[in-house]
């Protein structure tokens, strides 16, 4: 009788471990996610769209001009929908670009910026800082839809299969690639799930929230700035602003989305 209510009592703590181990892991991630919508309602990435929604109509640069004849991909001018359907190509630069990108290359068409010395800027300084405030802004005018990146130019296609390469491509003295920390379901690193963004990881995650503000750092981060710091986690170099390996990253996690709705300008910790 006594070795049976020992077995039954250990059974009962096991069971009772188990359950509190299932309930811990579930309180974790449900914990960030309740954090975050809490900071939701005073997201600072308001303050870096207000500014972009300003620099967009601002007559600025050696020209003095505004952007708002820039075309993003859906005629010159037209804000709400493109930034779900970037990257994409463009004819007038021939290449595909991403939303930052994009900007860069209509400050130097209709404001006369020089496009190598934004490039060469640090993320946070000078005009690079405008870009990212632009982004913010042209970001939160398409929250809410869904991507739909274009494939039908042979040059956006081959920006996929770029990027799919670069995706899965191992090197470094970590040995990384950004399928070993996105490239499955179920991985976490730290408390912070991570998305698998071979597929579709579902709404406003992964490629859906970006450009996000980190409250870590007190940042806004575009996706170029993301990817930057994937790379410096990898132990790579840092890649250059707006370069083939980048825009193609955007196209492949981009088209891997289809159909996710977009919160971006979202909030990190």
């Amino acid at each position: 009788m006594t070795k049976q209510r020992f077995t039954l009592a250990t059974a009962a703590v096991l069971a009772l471990a188990a359950t509190g181990a299932a309930w811990a892991q579930k309180s974790t991630a449900d914990g960030i996610a309740e954090y975050r919508k809490m900071l939701e309602d005073g997201n600072p990435a308001e303050l870096f769209e207000a500014k972009g929604a300003e620099l967009w109509v601002t007559k600025r640069g050696p020209k003095n001009v505004s952007l708002a004849q820039c075309d993003l991909g859906k005629g010159p001018g037209v804000v709400k929908g493109a930034f779900v359907e970037l990257p994409r190509y463009f004819a007038d630069t021939k290449r595909v670009e991403d939303l930052e990108s994009r900007l860069v290359s209509c400050m130097e068409m209709l404001q006369g910026f020089n496009a190598a010395e934004i490039a060469n800027t640090p993320f946070g300084r000078g005009e690079m800082a405008n870009v990212t405030a632009l982004a913010t802004w042209i970001a939160a005018e398409s929250r809410g839809l869904r991507f739909n990146l274009p494939q039908g130019h042979a040059e956006e296609q081959r920006s996929y299969e770029i990027g799919k390469r670069a995706f899965f491509y191992r090197g470094g003295p970590m040995d990384f690639s950004c399928a070993s920390c996105h490239g499955v379901d179920g991985q976490r690193i730290r408390m912070q799930d991570l998305p698998n963004l071979t597929r579709n990881p579902g709404d406003g995650i992964g490629f859906a929230a970006w450009p996000a503000y980190r409250v870590s750092n007190g940042q806004m981060w575009s996706m170029q700035l993301r990817l930057n710091d994937c790379f410096r986690q990898q132990r790579f170099p840092y890649p250059g602003f707006g370069s083939e390996a980048t825009v193609a990253l955007g196209t492949y996690m981009g088209v891997n989305a289809q159909g996710a709705e977009s919160i971006a300008p979202a909030i990190k910790r």
